[in-house]
């Protein structure tokens, strides 16, 4: 197999460090990383972490996605998905124009049945269905929202932001994904909901996260307790609280604060154990199988491989068969990781295989998934065709 060549993350860490006018050295002074990593990731030999890429992001003073590359434009333009973002933005900016007396809607129950059946399909990895019939939605659900004012049509429409943000973050346009939550913060007041709005600044925890902002992560996921709490004690606002533990487990887990990690992972066990699963809870997959699902990620992100590796492949063998594809599809990435990083390489392209068979648009423009490759072409002195055509699908 040829050698990589320079649309790699390492690659584009050595150029925008060149830019800095830094050496590696001086680089690697700035990161809680060693040199010899620095070294290794800028030519390809290991793969950027999500970790080591928001620390590298940090130090230079960039976005993240000038060093992940995305969006993918190349291959999202050749699968025909980046046609399908200008209306999505588009849909997003029409917010407060009110009624739109041009446009005919269907009935009430109608659109707010759409917006839950458009979560659904982001959840079964549908994005290019999901994608195409978000803008129309969004246009009838703020007509009536607007027009009628009730409390129903207001969630709809926050819903609909929220896989506005969804779609994008799977596709990597972050700018739009931010705009999407703004939207669904304006949406959630106006329907008074705490916890639409505790929904909401969990995916803001994540955007910091990704970022490598975790104290300002920590800090949301506070703010999301904070109004999950007017709630009271509902089931909906128990599965809320407890995808929010979730969320501050990987945070913690990132910031290698191991105590607080087995603190919000107890909490969200305690919770999913009361509740039992909450799946269809804002779509959220909360339950006792996303408890387990976290704690492995944890041990991944504290770069606990061998523990990470134990519980993938006890999570594995009882991974109910009705649970989201794309959860199941993330499950996949981070196991092929943890069988990388454990020396498992041919285990590690199977389960990229497989998530590519799951939900393939997910796991093509998904960053973890591309960087795993990239490290399993270096590890690979006999690279297998499999790995060949894995490696040309993401455009390495």
């Amino acid at each position: 197999m040829p050698p990589l060549d320079d649309n790699h993350t390492g690659a584009r860490i050595k150029e925008q460090r060149r830019l800095a006018r830094l050496t590696q050295r001086q680089l690697a002074d700035r990161l809680p990383y060693s040199y010899s990593l620095v070294n290794q990731v800028e030519c390809g030999a290991r793969p950027a972490t999500a970790d080591f890429v928001a620390a590298c992001a940090k130090a230079l003073s960039i976005d993240v996605t000038v060093l992940t590359g995305q969006p993918y434009v190349t291959e999202l333009q050749r699968d025909r998905l980046a046609e399908l973002v200008r209306p999505i933005r588009e849909s997003l900016d029409l917010y407060d124009l009110g009624p739109n007396p041009d446009l005919t809607v269907g009935p009430a129950e109608q659109l707010i049945a759409g917006a839950d059946a458009l979560c659904e399909e982001v959840r079964a990895t549908h994005l290019r269905n999901a994608a195409r019939r978000l803008p129309g939605l969004i246009a009838e659900l703020t007509h009536s929202a607007w027009s009628a004012s009730s409390t129903e049509l207001w969630r709809a429409l926050a819903s609909t932001y929220r896989t506005a943000h969804d779609i994008s973050v799977k596709l990597g346009y972050y700018d739009l994904s931010a705009v999407a939550l703004d939207r669904m913060d304006w949406a959630a007041q106006r329907a008074s909901d705490p916890c639409l709005s505790a929904v909401r600044q969990y995916m803001r925890a994540l955007v910091y996260f990704r970022e490598g902002e975790y104290r300002i992560g920590q800090r949301l996921a506070a703010s999301g307790h904070n109004a999950v709490a007017q709630a009271g004690d509902t089931r909906e606002a128990l599965a809320v609280a407890g995808q929010l533990h979730l969320g501050a487990s990987v945070i913690s887990a990132r910031a290698e604060d191991e105590t607080a990690v087995k603190t919000h992972i107890a909490e969200a066990r305690r919770i999913a154990k009361r509740i039992g699963d909450a799946s269809e809870v804002h779509w959220l997959s909360f339950g006792p199988t996303n408890v387990d699902l976290h704690e492995m990620s944890a041990a991944v992100e504290m770069h606990q491989y061998d523990v990470a590796l134990k519980r993938a492949r006890k999570i594995g063998k009882k991974l109910p068969t009705q649970f989201a594809t794309s959860r199941r599809a993330h499950f996949l990435i981070d196991q092929a990781r943890t069988e990388m990083e454990t020396g498992h390489t041919e285990d590690a392209l199977k389960s990229l295989v497989e998530a590519r068979r799951m939900a393939p648009e997910q796991t093509r423009y998904h960053p973890a998934a591309r960087e795993t490759i990239t490290g399993l072409v270096h590890l690979s002195r006999r690279t297998p065709d499999t790995l060949s055509h894995m490696a040309a699908w993401v455009g390495l």
